[in-house]
């Protein structure tokens, strides 16, 4: 089976190539930037890299035609500009275009939680689905808030001010009812 992983050098797609690759699966990493792709010899030697940028698709960027699985994990929130949910929808739709030339069978996203009023952040990720559903292969979201594991931004973020703020005031969004899950069940998942 050939698996696509799309932002394959971000937190859950570092995490699942290397699982993917060691269980025998024939992986293909999409990255923006194969520099930032940090990962032990003896994995990159057992998997496939492909350099494009999905923001700026030109017509000499194809990815191979016997895809099976392709996983989308690409969020542009980190991205300098702050329209992030522009970057996202033109995203999408350039990796629509690529994944439409192969023989996908499924497509796999990682979405948030969805709200009644959401978030521009999550109303972007809901964008983003309803543009996936228009591929040629079927689409599973996997709908997550925040995943806790060493690494995450949520995760780093809380350490850091466990570990910086002995006293903190607390402001209203503090109580917020979420619903977290470990990395590892994401990853089994």
């Amino acid at each position: 089976m050939k698996i696509l992983i799309t932002g394959a050098n971000g937190y859950i797609g570092s995490k699942l190539l290397p699982l993917l690759a060691e269980k025998g699966y024939e992986v293909v990493a999409l990255v923006r930037d194969k520099m930032r792709l940090h990962l032990e010899e003896k994995i990159l030697a057992k998997i496939t890299i492909l350099e494009i940028d999905l923001l700026h698709l030109s017509p000499s960027m194809v990815v191979p035609q016997d895809i099976d699985v392709a996983y989308y994990f690409i969020h542009s929130m980190s991205h300098p500009t702050k329209d992030f949910a522009v970057l996202d929808k033109n995203i999408a739709e350039n990796f629509l275009q690529l994944i439409n030339k192969t023989s996908c069978k499924q497509i796999i996203y990682l979405s948030g939680l969805q709200d009644y009023s959401p978030s521009k952040h999550l109303a972007s990720r809901i964008e983003v689905e309803s543009i996936l559903r228009g591929a040629n292969a079927p689409l599973t979201t996997l709908r997550a808030a925040i995943i806790i594991g060493s690494g995450s931004a949520s995760f780093e973020i809380m350490r850091d001010l466990v570990e910086k703020l002995p006293i903190m005031i607390a402001p209203k969004w503090i109580k917020s009812l979420c619903q977290p899950i470990a990395v590892r069940d994401v990853l089994n998942y």
